[in-house]
């Protein structure tokens, strides 16, 4: 099996580029060699590979800075997703592609399923519904793994901005009245691993089907007050901070205002994800907990070279 993977220097990409290699040989490819910003030069590199599956990890992810470079969020969002679902089409390559909680308004109470109606109040959720709308449209063998609150060992994540500011500062100001369910890339990465594998296997037998699944991590929701709250423990018996911890203060969204207004529940269920593929993410507190683990045995080895 030939996987194409895009964004490959991405906190999820880096993840995606080692777990993907026990299916086969991937040909991982980073903004310099596979730019979703120019779209038109899309078509070339997937024929060129000739890939049996296309994981498309690229995306436009700054959303503040989307609110006034919202025609570049949805070049990269959109028109090239949908140049990778022509392609995946055409080639007949299975398509993988990553959705997002900001595709909501955050308004339900309760989990949001794979079948609620989305309404973005961002212009980062309504490029990325544009792109789930057009793999959709037009590929016929695609999933689309819809996440949310994505943290990693590596790259610009809440966590790594939680440590940085935790040894510089005495005191951090939190929003506590939005909720979801931090999602470690690594455990991503995995399940999108067992999911390709299943579904090259529905597509050998002829019993494949398209499809929309959320792919977040389980266990009850928290905010993001609470999941800084947990970072900073954990960092502490981890080594990772000293024993002088900032004071966390719970704060509402409108107290801290940023550009793009957030949805102020995030939650989304699992249950499609296991009923199909067997999947149930780990609880968060527990991916986390492993996450920093490996942040400090890195940590460690730096200190020693």
């Amino acid at each position: 099996m030939r996987l194409l993977l895009t964004g490959a220097t991405g906190q999820l990409g880096w993840e995606l580029s080692h777990t993907l290699s026990s299916l086969g040989e991937v040909i991982a490819l980073g903004r310099d060699r596979c730019d979703l910003a120019q779209p038109a030069g899309l078509p070339a590199v997937v024929r060129r590979i000739e890939p049996d599956v296309i994981v498309n990890a690229a995306a436009y992810t700054a959303v503040d800075r989307a609110e006034q470079e919202e025609e570049l969020a949805f070049t990269v969002n959109a028109k090239s997703v949908g140049a990778l679902a022509e392609e995946a089409r055409r080639s007949g390559a299975l398509l993988i592609h990553y959705s997002t909680d900001y595709v909501f308004d955050g308004s339900k109470n309760g989990a949001y399923t794979e079948d609620d109606t989305p309404s973005p109040i961002n212009a980062y959720g309504r490029s990325k519904l544009a792109g789930d709308a057009a793999v959709m449209a037009l590929a016929d063998q695609y999933l689309i793994l819809r996440t949310s609150w994505v943290y990693a060992v590596r790259g610009r994540n809440f966590v790594r901005t939680i440590l940085r500011s935790a040894k510089d500062r005495e005191e951090l100001r939190i929003v506590a009245d939005q909720v979801g369910a931090p999602t470690w890339a690594r455990d991503i990465a995995v399940a999108t691993a067992i999911v390709i594998r299943a579904a090259m296997r529905e597509r050998s037998v002829g019993r494949f089907a398209p499809g929309l699944f959320n792919m977040a991590a389980s266990g009850a929701a928290v905010s993001w007050h609470g999941f800084a709250l947990a970072i900073v423990e954990l960092a502490r018996r981890n080594g990772l901070l000293g024993s002088q911890l900032p004071r966390l203060h719970p704060i509402r969204s409108e107290d801290y205002p940023l550009t793009a207004a957030r949805p102020r529940n995030s939650r989304l269920a699992g249950e499609r994800l296991q009923a199909r593929f067997g999947i149930l993410l780990p609880q968060w507190e527990e991916a986390l907990a492993l996450c920093l683990a490996e942040m400090c045995r890195a940590s460690a080895t730096v200190s020693a070279s």
